[in-house]
């Protein structure tokens, strides 16, 4: 039980990691550093003041940055392969009492997955705001995938089953929402 709930943890994280890619770290580093999370071999760095303060710079500015109006689409270009190590790296070391061969497989797989669906929808949501508002809703888009890596990354910490949950719902709206929007678009 205890693995799978610590593979439901690192989705989780990876899933808000494509939301925003240094809110989760920041939020495992929180949660070592306090001692509510267990990291794996390899990985308690995440869980020193040196790296807590690296990521809560990180995500400062990488908040700060998506409300910049040019600069939000081109982060969006950044973002999408750092989301996916991201993910990897946030799946790995919660994942616990696992082989190495299957940890990174599923790391890999689930966690870089997930973490670059996530991103593909936000990047699908800025681009729709950015056409159809001409980027004056982007703020609002920002706003709400903050809030987004925020809720799932705590959930994902405080109870994994509900973080896995929230990363079916959000991803299984999101999905509804855009291919909705595309048929919209091609009927028009």
């Amino acid at each position: 039980m205890e693995i799978l709930l610590s593979v439901f943890l690192g989705i989780g994280l990876a899933a808000a990691c494509g939301f925003r890619v240094f809110v989760p770290p920041l939020v495992v580093s929180v949660a070592a550093l306090s001692g509510h999370l267990h990291l794996s071999e390899g990985f308690q760095w995440m869980g020193s003041w040196p790296a807590l303060i690296v990521f809560a710079v990180a995500t400062a500015l990488e908040i700060g940055a998506y409300y910049v109006p040019w600069l939000d689409n081109l982060l969006d270009t950044i973002a999408s392969p750092a989301a996916v190590v991201a993910g990897v790296v946030v799946t790995a070391s919660c994942v616990t009492d696992m082989s190495g061969v299957l940890k990174w497989s599923l790391a890999l797989i689930a966690g870089g997955g997930t973490a670059g669906l996530i991103q593909l929808l936000t990047v699908k949501a800025r681009a729709l705001s950015s056409m159809f508002t001409l980027g004056t809703g982007n703020p609002v888009v920002s706003t709400a995938e903050t809030a987004g890596a925020v809720t799932v990354s705590t959930a994902s910490v405080v109870f994994p089953l509900l973080g896995a949950l929230l990363v079916i719902i959000i991803a299984g709206t999101a999905w509804r929402l855009i291919v909705r929007r595309r048929h919209r678009v091609q009927a028009a």
